[in-house]
């Protein structure tokens, strides 16, 4: 299983770059105060942190903990996709 962690670490850093740039847009533009739109956001960084956090256990674990971490990162970078893909519906249809 040790295949997907590097690709998952990737990823996620990259998207975590991506909800950063989102997030400061977001604050420079003042839509903060109007908007919930930077709190879902920064759920999102927090959870692409957490992917990136437990790919890295992953690649650095040795025993059958490996396994484990790999699961969590993919589970926790799936639910950060759609917490994406709701920022991304909200800001296409400007519900927020």
């Amino acid at each position: 299983m040790k295949e997907k962690t590097t690709h998952i670490l990737n990823a996620s850093s990259n998207l975590l770059g991506f909800c950063f740039f989102v997030l400061v847009s977001i604050k420079s533009f003042g839509f903060a105060n109007v908007t919930v739109l930077d709190e879902i956001v920064s759920l999102s960084i927090l959870l692409f942190v957490f992917s990136c956090f437990l790919s890295f256990l992953s690649i650095r674990s040795t025993d059958k903990r490996s396994d484990e971490y790999e699961k969590y990162a993919d589970y926790v970078f799936v639910v950060g996709l759609a917490s994406l893909l709701i920022i991304s519906i909200a800001i296409f249809f400007s519900i927020v």
